[in-house]
């Protein structure tokens, strides 16, 4: 799952602490800023009005004006959305609380694009075209500027519209280290490998209590961005290499771009599963270049390496699927439910090549996940990396360490392309979390979607909240149902949202404990148009190939598999223009449900497996 995208990086040195900053570099003291498409962008219709810092701190993106609003465009980068502004008025700006963003030192990655080379495409800019303390802005020419220097990097200039395929992304890191409070040194990668450095300069940055512009700068009309933004990082310093190492990876797998150095994280290519998501790592270049212990975005904290050498890295991320264990199948014996959402790993060197970093502790985070019983978690390792768990022996010996944080020590069995879960040996009093047994949404016959599920356990549940999306990734709330508190009896709800989104949207369903915590469950595609018209399926009944036939209209339609409870299935499959053949030999007889989500359109058709 790989384009090209630009990204801005910054700098940060190591913590006592995991680090939660993305990819797992770094902390709220050293990450200044964060802006991720993704995460707390504030909207009018499809039109951004405020854009909020993730980093823990609270330098948030406000437009100036209704005119000046930049649009979010969904699941436009590898399902995720972007922020396009139309080199018109767009523009956001961040005011300067507290001086937290006038810097001296600094490393800063954005991931972007041109739509329309113009000069002076300002990406973003603290301070004026003639004082700024930090700006980078791009010409017509494909050069990037940044203040009083120019440099020969390329950025793009794509002809095609925002969110359409095809629209390179890159990504850029823009580094300045100042040496004795007198000469800096500034150093420009573009997709990880060095372009630009310029050192021993006497030009210093220019303080000031400025607001950082974020598409424009301050003082001119002409320096509007043309472009589009997924996400924007600042730190306060320069990261080392190996932090900047992972981050680049993170970015990489979580747009799918691809990276022209140290591209070590390929579990997020489709031939290996996808495993895009909250990617974080750890490594190491040399001693004095090392990231420790990281967490990143996810649940996962993994540290204390035993053998971590120059030049070796572990990294992970995960498939996005359901954090919960109800209706899992695929168990060891002794065990009564994991999650169906699985990690993959990378532990290689900067070429690719295995390594072994030595043990390792893997800590889980699990708040929101219900009641935990400690001995009755297990640790589930793809030992022999076929895929399965049930034929690998869990592995036990989980400790609280405070704050709902469950930790794994001396983990060995942890290398190069493996996956790995968690599991619960009594799904009763070790639930992860509430058995929920399915969640359906389907079009009802007077316009409005029919939603249902069942629960087969509830433990200090409070209520649920069935929640929409039209892409995916941003979420609303449409109603509230009362929970049961605690049952050990089966419990069906239903509920009816009277009006939908038009054409495609999709559903999820979250459950609230009575502490507050959350959970969520798969997410359901709707459609207003919903039906198996144009759809073809066969073999039908199968028992090895199923050809998926659809038409060329659906446009790059996505395959899914789900059984008569509503879980999901990962077949091998093979893509065609208007066809998907799937490998249905691993699946056990039954009736399954083929989904077919296309970009404005879902079919579903049900299969028959029989042997």
């Amino acid at each position: 799952m790989r384009t090209v995208v630009p990204f801005i990086f910054l700098t940060v040195g190591n913590c006592v602490f995991a680090q939660t900053g993305p990819g797992g570099v770094g902390n709220n003291t050293t990450n200044v800023l964060w802006l991720s498409a993704d995460n707390s962008v504030n909207l009018a219709g499809a039109s951004v009005v405020s854009w909020n810092d993730r980093s823990g701190g609270i330098n948030n993106a406000t437009s100036p004006s209704v005119l000046a609003r930049p649009t979010l465009i969904n699941a436009a980068l590898n399902g995720y959305p972007i922020i396009t502004f139309d080199g018109v008025n767009d523009q956001l700006r961040v005011p300067d609380l507290g001086g937290t963003l006038d810097l001296q030192q600094w490393d800063i990655f954005t991931v972007s694009s041109e739509n329309v080379p113009k000069n002076n495409n300002a990406w973003f800019s603290k301070g004026t075209n003639t004082q700024p303390n930090y700006a980078l802005w791009s010409q017509a020419s494909g050069a990037l500027q940044m203040p009083i220097y120019d440099w020969q990097g390329i950025l793009s200039s794509p002809s095609t519209i925002p969110g359409s395929s095809g629209v390179p992304f890159n990504v850029i890191e823009y580094s300045n280290t100042v040496f004795l409070g007198l000469f800096p040194s500034r150093t420009v990668y573009k997709n990880a490998t060095q372009i630009y450095n310029d050192v021993n300069l006497l030009q210093l940055p220019a303080a000031n209590n400025n607001p950082l512009y974020i598409g424009n700068v301050q003082g001119t009309t002409t320096w509007f961005l043309n472009g589009n933004m997924a996400e924007m990082i600042i730190y306060n310093g320069p990261v080392n290499s190996a932090q900047r190492i992972i981050i680049s990876n993170y970015l990489s797998a979580k747009y799918a771009t691809t990276l022209t150095s140290s591209d070590i994280y390929v579990q997020d290519l489709p031939g290996n599963g996808n495993y895009d998501h909250d990617v974080a790592g750890i490594g190491r270049v040399s001693s004095t270049s090392i990231q420790a212990d990281s967490r990143g975005t996810g649940v996962v904290r993994i540290n204390n390496a035993t053998g971590l050498g120059s030049n070796e890295f572990l990294i992970w991320g995960h498939d996005n699927d359901v954090l919960g264990a109800w209706g899992s199948t695929d168990l060891p014996a002794g065990l009564q439910g994991r999650w169906h959402r699985i990690w993959r790993v990378n532990e290689v060197s900067q070429t690719g090549t295995a390594i072994d970093v030595g043990n390792v502790n893997i800590t889980f985070d699990l708040t929101g996940q219900g009641p935990v019983v400690a001995s009755q978690l297990r640790l589930l390792v793809d030992a022999n990396n076929n895929g399965i768990f049930a034929d690998d022996p869990p592995i036990a010996g989980a400790i609280a360490v405070g704050g709902n944080d469950y930790r794994f020590n001396a983990i060995s069995a942890l290398v190069n392309n493996r996956r790995f879960t968690l599991g619960t040996t009594n799904i009763g009093s070790t639930p992860l979390p509430i058995e929920l047994l399915e969640f359906t949404a389907e079009p009802g016959p007077d316009g409005s979607v029919l939603l249902g599920w069942m629960t087969a356990t509830e433990r200090d549940n409070d209520h649920f909240t069935v929640q929409r999306s039209p892409n995916g990734s941003v979420w609303e709330n449409v109603l509230v149902v009362p929970g049961a508190g605690i049952s050990n009896m089966p419990i069906a709800y239903s509920a009816r949202d009277t009006r939908p989104l038009p054409n495609l949207s999709y559903y999820r369903l979250m459950q609230t404990d009575n502490d507050g915590g959350s959970t969520w469950s798969r997410m359901v595609p709707v459609s207003s148009k919903l039906s198996d018209e144009g759809l073809l399926i066969f073999p039908n009944p199968a028992h090895d190939e199923v050809n998926v036939v659809f038409s060329p209209e659906m446009g790059k339609a996505g395959v899914q598999l789900f059984n008569e409870l509503g879980q999901s299935f990962r077949v091998p499959m093979t893509s065609s223009e208007g066809r998907v053949v799937l490998s249905v030999a691993s699946l056990p007889n039954g009736i399954f449900l083929v989904v077919v989500i296309g970009d404005h359109d879902v079919l579903k058709k049900r299969l028959i497996v029989s042997r």
